[in-house]
Formats: C-alpha cells, structure tokens, sequence
C-alpha cells in the first residue's frame, strides 16, 4: 500500500479541485481568470480538496471505500488460479490503467511466469502470447521462438488457429514487441492480420469490435488511458473484469481527473504569467494541447510536479518551432541560435523585441528547471539541457536556410536533421532528470550523445508529422517533409508510394524501439516506458483532417479535462 499513499498525497495535495472546467479557448488562454467568469465553481488557487462540494467526484469519505476495492483486487491477484487466469488478470489491470496499484503483485507474478515461461510446454495460444507479451511489456528478456510450437512441419503456422480468435488478438498483440531480425513474430503478425480482418464479418457485435480494435490500436502501440473504454465495452470475461476493477476503474478515473484539472489550472497560470501569448501573437497558443503530451507520457498519478515541469519546455519547443518556420528573418534567427548557443543574454542586443522576450523566458525557465532538479536529485543538469536547446535551434536554423535557398535536401540529411528539429531529444532529456531515476554519468554521457532510445522516438514522430495530411491548425509555415524529399529523391514516385515507403519506415523504427526498450543499460525501465509513451501519442497528436482539425485528440481532452475544454 505504500504507493497508494503517495497517490493519496498527490490529490491531497492538488491545489485546485474544480467540479466543472470552464471553457477555455484561445481568447482567454491569457487571462486564466476571465475563463472562470461563467463557471458554476471559479477556480481558486488556494482551495484544497477538504473544501470541495458534495458535486465533487470524490470526498474524503471515498478513501475508505476505494482502499477497500484496492485491497480486494489484490486478493484476488494473490489468489491461486490458473496460469492463464492469472495473466488475464494482470492483462486487465494493465488494460484499465490501474496497474500501477499492484506493481508488487504483477512483478510477483510475472517472475513465476519468467520461470515457467522455459518449462512450459503449453500449447494454448492465447496462454502463450499474453505470457509473452507481458513478460516482454516489463523488460523480460523472453525468446520469440515460444512461437515455433504453433507451425507445423513444412514451417507454417498451422490453419487449425484460424478459428480461436482469443488466441489470434493475442498473437497479434504480442506481435508488436517483435525487434529487428525476429522472423517468426512478423509471420505471427501477417498471419493472425490476415485471419482476424477475414473473420470479423462472421463474428457477433462485441467479439468483432474487440477484434476491429485490436488491429487498430494494439495494446503495446496505445495508451491505456485513451482504450481503457472500448476495452469496458468488449470485455466478456467477468471472472478477470469483476464488479471491484470496473468500480475500481471508475472510481479512479474521477480522482485522477481531480489531479489533472488541478495541474491545467497551474500550467494556465504559469502560460499567463510568461507573458509569451501576449507577445509572440502570431505563435501558437494552445496550454491545454502541449499538457497532453506529459498526460501520455507520465500516466502516473504521482508524478504530477514531473508533468507541470515539462510542460514549460514543451512549450517554448512550439514557440521557437514557429518563430523558425513562420514569423524569423534568416539574419534574425541566425543570431538566435547564436545567442542560445552561448547562452548568454548580453549577445542579443541587435534582436528583435519578440525574440530577446522569447530568450529571456527560455533562459529563465531553463535554469530554474535546473536548480529544482539539483535540489532534489543532488545532480546539476544544467550544461545538458541547455546543449538541448543549442541542438534544437542550430536543426531549426538548418531547416530555415534550406527553405530559404529552395534546396530539398536528400532523405538521409532530412530525417538526421529532423530527428533533432522534432523537440523529442529536449524533451526526454529534461524528463530523464525530472524523474531522478538511475542519474548516474554513464547515463549521462549517453544522453549527451543522443542515444538511440531517443532517436529511434524522434524518428517515430518525424515520420508520422510527415505522413499527415494536413498541417497543425495554426501554423502557416513550410518546413518540408520527408514525403517531399523522398519523392525528389525518387524521380517518378507517387505521393502513394512515398507514403507506403514511411509507413514501413515507421514499422522497422518500432522494431529498433523495442530492442532499445529491452535493453537495461543505461536507461531505468520507467525512463523507457515514457519513451514508448511518447511514441504511443503521436499518431494521436498528428491526426489532423482535412479541415486542419484534431477532433480526436479533442474528444479525449474532453473526457480527462471535462466537457468545456477545447484546443
């Protein structure tokens, strides 16, 4: 129960606890007070939860029943049962986004089924392929080969699975974690595909929509906090999904939402007080889109101090973005990066207002990241985040004089430049430090050389903003992509055929993730599992239609931020 204390201190300690968010759009994003005006509850910087009203999700007499559904859940875990029960369970709990209450029963578990994993000859395969999945999901080094038991003598998977579709979803999930040079799991991946999208028209409603949204958001490439729903609606094993998860799921879906609505009101607050929206009218403004990528990223209801942190430099990664691809003269921006380079505000006399406002806030918030992270974790980081701001403007500045001259660079040097103009190497690095997890200097020494667990994420999101079909709603700048490179590369190819050539880009990128994710050096596992979140959301963040709209994003903003919460 230790972590349930910390969570419990977490909400305690929200310093808001709004019933219902006002709507906040970008005419008030400036002024977090003027988006209270019409609210049923103002927002009050000062209020706790003890003053919460009897409208609240929760009140302090739901902590005695939501211990008590915990500790139920976590009866049932310990209890005898199956092997496949057990990791059904785990696959549940996992699904629901409430894992992280039952690190000590999953782990106990899951090292049983480590051990078993050689031993067994089990020729079930759903059995197998959650075994190994899960194994896998948690860092177990487990062989692909498990596999091999399901062909038959001339090497193909064998036609009698066709009918158990349990065993297909979950061949296909496990199909996800395969790595470079893991042949058998992209024959799983081909061969369970192929029989599940065939089967879905003979299939009843709830089974065929299970199916339908296995192939479209496989548990390992998603976020559970955005399919914990659909996952609700198609589950029909109430054995594993008892009446204490699904209370458990709601009850804890309000009281984290408690958590988040308090984290919005101080990220409005801190983006008000910056002042930037005032200044930079032309950059984007959009508090509430930049807070999901931390949301993604952190899904820990702890780690809310590590969530408002990011934000900051998430943030100006947008601003500079668009004061490199929209609104900066070449000189201008070339001293820019100049300046960041040096870090040193005396070098930035003969900029513009805009941009010595936009460097004094990147130096500012910067440093006092810094220091926050030397009082807690006792390791200065300083120099290395402010390396990651010099990389990031010197990739923006290349970017800028290639547009600039016309040039259309080769694939190679764009995705290479691109990796580092993405923002992700900014971004995990300062996470790395605001997690305080595993600092140590050979960590650090390969932070600073961009490792792969990093690129291989950057890659991810270059390629995926590449790959859409419409630009962010509110940037009007051309900055190229890589479909427009390779086609220039490639004289006489379609735009079709330069899109299909990202998407196994795409594919084999996730391969190179995984093997990353797998390795225990130097990088903690929960480093590791916000890379993999990182790369879970960008498919979602740059879904945009061709109305340059993001209804999809919006729709689970909404549901974690509340109804009146808009980009």
């Amino acid at each position: 129960m230790a972590y349930y204390q910390t969570f419990r201190a977490t909400i305690l300690d929200a310093s808001v606890a709004p019933i219902r968010m006002p709507k906040i759009t970008n005419a008030n994003l400036a002024d977090p007070a003027s988006a209270t005006k019409n609210s049923i509850v103002s927002i009050t910087p000062s209020r706790k939860l003890s003053c919460i009203t009897e409208d609240s999700p929760f009140k302090h007499e739901n902590w005695f029943q939501h211990l008590q559904i915990i500790k139920k859940a976590s009866h049932r875990m310990c209890r005898s049962g199956s092997s496949s029960d057990e990791l059904t369970k785990i696959d549940a709990i996992q699904r629901l986004g409430v894992d992280y209450y039952f690190r000590e029963e999953i782990k106990e578990v899951l090292d049983r089924q480590y051990v078993a994993n050689y031993d067994d000859h089990c020729c079930d395969l759903h059995e197998v392929a959650v075994r190994f999945r899960l194994l896998r999901q948690e860092g177990y080094n487990v062989p692909a080969d498990v596999f091999s038991r399901f062909k038959d003598k001339d090497g193909k998977f064998k036609q009698e699975l066709s009918g158990d579709i349990q065993g297909l979803m979950s061949m296909f999930e496990a199909s996800q974690l395969s790595t470079e040079g893991e042949d058998i799991l992209d024959e799983a991946n081909e061969f369970s595909e192929k029989l599940l999208n065939a089967s879905m028209k003979n299939l009843h409603p709830p089974l065929a929509m299970a199916v339908e949204n296995a192939l479209k958001h496989p548990y390992h490439k998603s976020l559970a906090m955005f399919t914990s729903e659909d996952f609700l609606n198609t589950s029909s094993d109430k054995r594993i999904l008892n009446n204490e998860l699904k209370e458990l799921a709601a009850m804890e879906f309000n009281m984290v939402r408690t958590i988040h609505q308090s984290e919005i009101y101080q990220i409005l607050r801190w983006w008000s007080e910056l002042g930037l929206a005032e200044e930079l009218k032309f950059a984007r403004n959009q508090p509430l889109k930049w807070y999901m990528w931390p949301l993604a990223m952190l899904p820990d209801p702890c780690l809310s101090k590590q969530r408002i942190e990011i934000v900051k430099p998430i943030s100006l990664i947008y601003i500079i973005d668009d004061i490199f691809d929209v609104y900066g003269t070449l000189d201008d921006l070339s001293l820019f990066t100049e300046a960041v380079n040096r870090w040193e505000f005396s070098s930035v006399e003969q900029l513009p207002d805009y941009m010595k406002i936009c460097l004094k806030a990147l130096y500012d918030v910067t440093d006092e990241i810094g220091v926050n992270i030397y009082t807690k974790h006792g390791w200065n980081p300083t120099h290395c985040l402010r390396k990651t701001w010099a990389d990031l403007c010197n990739a923006f500045l290349v970017e800028a004089r290639w547009f600039a001259s016309g040039h259309v660079p080769r694939t190679k040097d764009y995705l290479k430049n691109g990796i580092v103009s993405s923002g992700v190497y900014v971004v995990l690095v300062h996470l790395f430090f605001l997690l305080g997890e595993g600092i140590c200097q050979d960590a650090v020494d390969n932070l600073n050389d961009n490792p792969s667990i990093i690129s291989n994420t950057a890659t991810i999101l270059r390629l995926w903003d590449d790959l859409g079909s419409a630009k962010d709603e509110n940037q009007d700048g051309k900055d190229g992509s890589f479909v427009e490179c390779y086609m220039e590369e490639h004289g006489g190819s379609s735009v079709a055929s330069a899109r299909e050539h990202v998407t196994r880009m795409i594919s084999d990128t996730w391969k190179s993730l995984n093997k990353d994710y797998l390795s225990p050096y130097p990088f903690p596992l929960t480093f590791r599992k916000t890379c993999l979140n990182l790369a879970r959301m960008v498919p979602l963040m740059y879904c945009y239609d061709d109305k340059h709209c993001n209804p999809t994003l919006e729709n689970h903003m909404k549901a974690f931020l509340g109804q009146n919460a808009c980009l």
